[in-house]
């Protein structure tokens, strides 16, 4: 049985084979000949709001034939204190997979082995492993492969995106650059596992000196609210600009996993001129969910 938990965990030919259904799957309109999930009931179990994740996994659901079960973790007894394994157990005998998006990777990992059920990680404080399937896809599309490029995350390096940018560059051999201060990259140990080329740094521009791909994030992650303050006064300086872009290879894509908070983590006028690309990357969140639904049945 396949589940997708976390980047780190996949391996390199199961990326590629992802990304391979999710260009095919995309080529298809959402007319699908095949239809994996037919007859299939996927429940969603969401602790975390979302625009993106929920609409692109409940669209791929059913495009791909399948049924959803949206669940609010509130609105059943996990709110209240119910062990996930005992959720997973009663989930794992009326329903034929689960997507969770939730605070604790470790909640998803035990919806998956108490389910016996496939289990997809739509995002937890660890990592956000289909955001960064769908980036890649999206890089893959626009400059070819992955591989030996350069890209570079600017802002909170040790939250679940740029954890996740660190496994894949070790999985598809290319080299990630934070840009953080020092108190928001990511930990030695991270770096140490995941056997990637990482560069961090507090200099921005030393960062995106001949990058690739410029990819920022929202400086106050979701569960982070109550050190806003602390975090815009010390990410202020680490922001996506024009003349950040200009350090860049005349190429270079820039990148947002959305929603952006103009004026923050990206000025408006840089989001508007690659407007087009962010947009493009938001719309493959729908074919790399249903490469990853389509790999994980098969």
């Amino acid at each position: 049985m396949k589940h997708l938990l976390s980047i780190e965990k996949l391996t390199r030919p199961e990326i590629d084979l992802i990304l391979k259904k999710a260009i095919s799957l995309k080529a298809e309109k959402g007319s699908h000949p095949q239809l994996p999930l037919a007859g299939q009931i996927w429940a969603m179990i969401f602790a975390k709001s979302s625009t993106r994740t929920r609409v692109s996994f409940e669209v791929g659901i059913r495009q791909l034939g399948g049924q959803v079960l949206f669940l609010n973790a509130n609105d059943i007894q996990l709110g209240r204190g119910e062990p996930i394994s005992d959720t997973a157990r009663v989930m794992g005998r009326m329903t034929h997979g689960a997507v969770i998006r939730t605070f604790a990777q470790r909640d998803v990992e035990d919806f998956a082995r108490y389910s016996n059920r496939p289990t997809i990680n739509a995002l937890t404080d660890d990592e956000h492993p289909c955001q960064i399937l769908a980036d890649i896809l999206t890089i893959q599309e626009k400059l070819g492969s992955i591989q030996n490029r350069v890209v570079v995350f600017i802002g909170d390096g040790a939250c679940n995106v740029p954890v996740s940018w660190i496994f894949a560059a070790a999985k598809m051999d290319f080299e990630i650059r934070i840009a953080s201060p020092k108190a928001y990259q990511p930990s030695a140990e991270i770096i140490r596992r995941s056997g990637a080329r990482v560069l961090c740094t507090e200099n921005v521009k030393e960062a995106a000196d001949g990058a690739d791909v410029l990819y920022t994030d929202v400086w106050v992650s979701m569960g982070k609210e109550a050190e806003a303050a602390e975090r815009l006064r010390l990410l202020s300086n680490y922001q996506i600009n024009a003349s950040v872009v200009k350090a860049a290879k005349p190429h270079c894509l820039v990148m947002h996993c959305l929603p952006a908070y103009r004026g923050k983590e990206i000025d408006a006028q840089t989001f508007e001129a690659h407007a087009e690309v962010i947009f493009d990357q938001a719309e493959n969140r729908l074919h790399a969910q249903k490469g990853i639904l389509s790999w994980i049945v098969s």
